[in-house]
């Protein structure tokens, strides 16, 4: 069993933060894109090879993001219409996530078995998560699901704060 922590920097404007292990040795590097459409998330190893990117849908009536591991789409997270509190749904083959994804605190289930699980780190300065990774083939994925969420989340807050403006 593997645990990764992903820090994210409250005053980055670029989006870039680093996951970390437990020795607190950088294990992947997030880029996000800055004042570049489409918003997009690349997730490199230490080799600062590509493993996944994170790609937010550009002309949609409901937001929708793509995550690609590999070069290949492994994940829709996609806005479903609802009057009263915001719900999303995850799209993947073979992939569930059982918990409460929006507050962060969820495992991540390949064909019904656990590969991995999230949890959010409190009392922290900017958004922290603890990740334990179960199967490691499933590593990258879980990470980009993490990443993928906070993105959903991140883009919710400030579509709620504009609206309140």
């Amino acid at each position: 069993m593997k645990h990764l922590y992903i820090k994210q920097k409250v005053f980055s404007l670029s989006g870039k933060f680093t996951v970390k292990d437990q020795q607190e040795k950088d294990v992947y590097y997030v880029e996000g894109s800055f004042m570049k459409l489409p918003k997009t998330f690349s997730i490199m190893n230490t080799a600062r090879d590509e493993v996944a990117l994170i790609t937010k849908k550009m002309f949609s009536f409901l937001p929708k993001f793509f995550v690609e591991v590999n070069g290949k789409e492994a994940v829709t997270i996609k806005k479903e219409f609802s009057f009263f509190k915001p719900r999303y749904t995850i799209e993947a083959a073979g992939i569930e996530v059982k918990g409460n994804w929006w507050d962060m605190n969820f495992q991540v289930l390949q064909h019904g078995e656990v590969v991995g699980s999230v949890s959010k780190e409190w009392f922290t300065w900017g958004d922290s998560y603890k990740v334990q990774i179960i199967n490691e083939e499933m590593e990258t994925i879980i990470i980009a699901l993490v990443v993928a969420i906070d993105c959903v989340k991140a883009d919710q807050s400030a579509a709620a704060n504009s609206a309140t403006m």
